[in-house]
């Protein structure tokens, strides 16, 4: 995944996710809290949405050292110069062919040069129902 730095519509998310891809694939729990802001909220695959950084990073402590992300579509949108978001089609995979499909839905917010994440939910994608 490359970042256009003409794309002034995607291009935040598009970073964003190129960096969230990056710890993720490397699992580093503590470059992914970085990505957030201070008071981030959070709904990862968990029943509760959790808050801050330290949360982040405890979730992701928690997730096996043999899963990786794969990213798809990538749609965004600005509201000004400050906030940012978007949804991604992302496929979690892991070992042994584990897969969890998911639309991956972020609000970002831009804290002097940098884009954080703000808001982070996944959405698992059923298609039996």
């Amino acid at each position: 995944m490359s970042v256009d730095p003409t794309d002034t519509t995607n291009g935040p998310m598009r970073e964003v996710v190129s960096r969230w891809k990056a710890a993720f694939d490397g699992h580093r729990p503590d470059e992914m809290a970085g990505l957030f802001t201070a008071d981030a909220l959070f709904q990862g695959f968990g029943p509760e949405v959790t808050a801050g950084r330290d949360a982040v990073r405890a979730y992701y402590e928690a997730v096996t050292e043999d899963r990786w992300a794969d990213v798809g579509k990538i749609q965004g949108y600005r509201i000004g110069d400050e906030v940012a978001g978007g949804f991604a089609d992302v496929v979690f995979r892991g070992a042994e062919g584990w897969t969890a499909p998911v639309h991956l839905s972020l609000v970002l917010l831009r804290e002097g040069d940098d884009w954080l994440i703000r808001a982070y939910h996944v959405s698992r994608i059923v298609t039996d129902h």
